[in-house]
């Protein structure tokens, strides 16, 4: 199930709140969350409940050992199963197809690739729970004590499936307190809405536009600009898709009294590769700096090293295929450079010319991203840098542009940060006026997403392959 669907919009979730609000025992809200939570993952894949179920009782069980051990080398033995479990179950399920088609190219074998799927948020609800077990060990958090309460953390289903990775020790709190009212509800609407907006009316939209361009077999017929447009697609479609999926996890989890931290900060005004990755998935990003990058020594020891292990790793958490990897280290090099001296060079430069210079390294990244086949990568690389005989500019290019010309100027504008502006989230009283605007806001969102999403078969969710 998704959040952008019928089914979800008003069946699910009108169920759900009335059931949660209808009781105030918390024990019992707590329960029906989770019931909601197993019924949303058993909607598409029931079988892979019993995969979340393992880690959930597993990663339970290493907590409370660890707490108990603490201090001494039972409980680093501990830790140390919590992540081969959990990355055991990623390596089998995720990776393992990858390595088998990796080694029948590399010594022309014929080995199967394993039957199954890939369990959708696998990458998401192992991360959160590896983080949970090390919060443990460094004594930053204590054990949860309820089984029922940690499979509550581990299975809410507004951040399940897709983020944003959220840990422990943000909402610890209010797995056992919860505080709720109108405003705080209100402001959750808002913002699920405002998600649901950009997702069905910006990100589907941009989807379309690329299947027209880089989702052509071969990418036959393409010229240039059609090219370097249906990139600029895919970058507004993967930043409203991913993003306006966050911005639902978060205002669902406000209805329901928890509080999750940003998940995207506008990162394409960002005005360079490193700004540029404190502002987008923040979520990912601090996992791999706290669990990964400080722990190999961060800048005090070998930092290019550690740089690029983070890098890699990013890469590879993202997808099974050498392209996501290539996207890693790509990202990995760019930052290195602004370190050793790219950095103090951009900063000499206008403003306006950073912030290009951003752009089109962040465009030729999706390039890497969106293309699993390095063959059919290099070819449009060839193409977007004129090293094809295809022509500059196509004859439906300036129609693509002007047919969606309104569109396209809304969705530009929207990257910018003027939600702000328009809705400021300030803990001071608001004018009434303010309080229409959002509510006007939330049914003109809603009504406009709904609109798209009847009779529409076209509704893909990409951050689910990961």
């Amino acid at each position: 199930m998704v959040f952008a669907s019928l089914v979800f919009l008003y069946a699910f979730l009108p169920a759900n709140l009335v059931l949660y609000f209808a009781w105030s025992n918390p024990t019992w809200r707590n329960w029906l969350l989770i019931a909601f939570s197993l019924f949303f993952y058993a909607w598409g894949e029931p079988v892979w409940i019993s995969l979340l179920l393992l880690t959930t009782t597993v990663d339970y069980g290493i907590g409370l050992l660890v707490e108990r051990w603490r201090g001494t080398p039972r409980a680093k033995a501990a830790l140390v199963a919590s992540l081969c479990s959990n990355l055991g179950l990623l390596a089998v399920f995720k990776y393992s197809g990858f390595f088998v088609e990796t080694v029948n190219a590399a010594l022309g074998t014929t080995l199967a690739a394993p039957p199954f799927s890939l369990p959708v948020g696998i990458s998401f609800y192992t991360f959160q729970s590896i983080s949970y077990v090390v919060d443990v060990y460094r004594g930053e958090v204590k054990a949860q004590r309820s089984w029922a309460k940690f499979l509550l953390f581990v299975s809410l289903y507004h951040q399940l499936v897709a983020g944003p990775i959220v840990r422990y020790q943000t909402i610890a709190n209010q797995i056992d307190a919860r505080r709720h009212s109108i405003d705080l509800f209100a402001s959750g609407v808002l913002r699920f809405a405002l998600g649901l907006f950009k997702k069905v009316c910006v990100a589907n939209v941009a989807g379309e536009l690329v299947k027209k361009t880089l989702g052509v077999e071969g990418l036959a017929g393409l010229s240039v600009a059609d090219g370097w447009f249906g990139l600029a697609m895919y970058t507004l479609q993967i930043y409203f898709d991913f993003s306006g999926y966050s911005d639902m996890a978060i205002g669902l989890g406000r209805m329901m009294g928890f509080h999750y931290l940003e998940n995207f900060d506008h990162p394409y005004v960002a005005r360079s590769v490193t700004e540029f990755w404190r502002r987008w998935h923040i979520s990912l990003s601090t996992f791999f700096r706290d669990y990964v990058y400080i722990p190999l020594g961060g800048r005090g020891h070998r930092p290019y090293r550690n740089l690029f292990i983070v890098w890699f790793l990013t890469g590879l958490w993202h997808g099974a295929s050498w392209n996501f990897v290539l996207w890693g280290l790509y990202y990995g090099v760019h930052i290195a450079l602004e370190r050793a001296f790219l950095g103090k060079a951009l900063l000499k430069l206008p403003r306006v010319v950073q912030h290009l210079w951003l752009l089109f390294v962040v465009m030729v990244g999706w390039a890497l991203f969106f293309f699993t086949d390095l063959k059919t990568l290099g070819g449009f690389l060839a193409l977007a840098f004129g090293a094809t005989a295809a022509p500059l500019v196509g004859a439906d290019t300036a129609q693509l542009v002007m047919t969606h010309g309104f569109w396209l100027a809304f969705a530009v504008t929207l990257c910018l940060p003027l939600e702000r502006l328009v809705f400021p989230d300030t803990q001071h009283e608001r004018p009434p006026l303010v309080h229409l605007g959002r509510g006007l806001a939330t049914v003109l969102f809603t009504l406009l997403a709904t609109a798209m999403l009847v009779g529409k078969s076209y509704n893909p969710f990409l951050y689910y392959r990961f």
